[in-house]
């Protein structure tokens, strides 16, 4: 046992084998353990996300993490062997093995971390799919990714910290200036992430709101950092950048009170004022009889060498879905085409324009 090998005895290395292969036995009891603990700090959110689900998210990286860290520390208490003592460029093996060491502990705990914030945004989302303003749920996701992308930097800075000796405080020093002209490159990126802030504070639309922009129509599936995504009308998937969603005029047509229809009637000059004035009365009396119509305007509103322009504007309930809509308004338009057979009044046509 104490016979000495790579400057080690073989009880040394015996315990550390022992060691880290109880680990490998006893890791997910320890790991569930310690998720536990976890779970019950973070209170009131067991109501709504089961522990399962918890456990299924934290339960892998943190049984990595203390497998990989007791192996560590374990492996560490023997002596490097001098046989495996070589430089590349300046730095020796110990070192390298060293920093891939701790920025592989890093990495590991960053995931850990990472899983804990798509856990919280999870118990969040739940909450928030209680009430009926979506623009909870969009927040979330945005402050997910973001927080996310901040610890990915923080994980960086570790690593360059632990792995590579550097100097975090000279780093961020350094980086602020490299950041200063990375901002000014990046202007348009900047910009579209501000706009980002905007719509999440300012809420002009929310996802799942029918949105008009940029001659597009479509709902909204996504509000991200940079871009908002949009399935339009003809099923395409369109990126708009949230600049542009912020500096257009945006529609949003899913907070419209009424959805409003327009028909504009071209009649024969030739038609004599008494008829006119009996088919914009007639036609009131049409949409009058109509249920669905809330308010509706008939007006004779121009006259000229060419026609006479009858203008019919109508509205109804925004509850009314766009097919029956659309339904409604034909049965209207046949509504006046038959007036205008009863009465014998004549469309203008293109020669009688010319």
């Amino acid at each position: 046992m104490k016979y000495r090998f790579w400057d080690n005895t073989i009880e040394s290395y015996l315990i550390v084998i022992s060691v880290i292969l109880f680990t490998l036995i006893i890791k997910k009891l320890i790991s569930k353990y310690c998720a536990g603990l976890l779970y019950r700090m973070i209170g009131k959110a067991g109501k709504v996300i089961t522990k399962q689900s918890f456990f299924n998210l934290v339960v892998q990286p943190l049984e990595l993490f203390i497998l990989f860290f007791i192996a560590f520390v374990s492996i560490d208490k023997l002596n490097f062997p001098s046989a495996l003592e070589f430089k590349i460029f300046k730095y020796t093996s110990r070192e390298i093995v060293d920093s891939l060491t701790s920025g592989l502990l890093v990495i590991i705990f960053i995931w850990l971390c990472v899983r804990l914030i798509d856990f919280t945004a999870m118990v969040i989302e739940e909450k928030a799919s209680i009430t009926r303003d979506a623009s909870d749920n969009q927040l979330i996701v945005f402050f997910k990714d973001f927080f996310k992308v901040i610890l990915v930097i923080i994980g960086v800075l570790l690593v360059l910290h632990f792995s590579f000796h550097r100097n975090i405080g000279n780093l961020l020093t350094g980086l602020s200036i490299v950041g200063a002209a990375i901002a000014l490159a990046t202007r348009e990126s900047l910009e579209n992430l501000i706009a980002s802030f905007i719509i999440f504070f300012d809420k002009p639309f929310t996802t799942g709101d029918t949105v008009k922009v940029l001659q597009f129509t479509g709902t909204v599936e996504k509000i991200g950092l940079r871009s908002t995504r949009i399935r339009t009308e003809n099923k395409t998937y369109i990126t708009v950048p949230n600049k542009q969603m912020v500096d257009s005029v945006v529609d949003n047509i899913s907070l419209r009170t009424q959805r409003k229809a327009e028909i504009r009637l071209e009649i024969d000059i030739a038609t004599p004022s008494n008829q006119l004035m009996l088919l914009v009365g007639s036609i009131k009396k049409v949409l009058k009889d109509k249920v669905a119509i809330e308010t509706y305007q008939v007006h004779l509103s121009e006259t000229g060498k060419q026609a006479h322009i009858v203008t019919v504007d109508f509205f109804t309930s925004v509850e009314q879905s766009l097919n029956d809509f659309n339904d409604f308004k034909e049965e209207v338009n046949l509504s006046i085409i038959k007036l205008t057979e009863d009465l014998q009044i004549k469309f203008a046509t293109n020669e009688a324009k010319k």
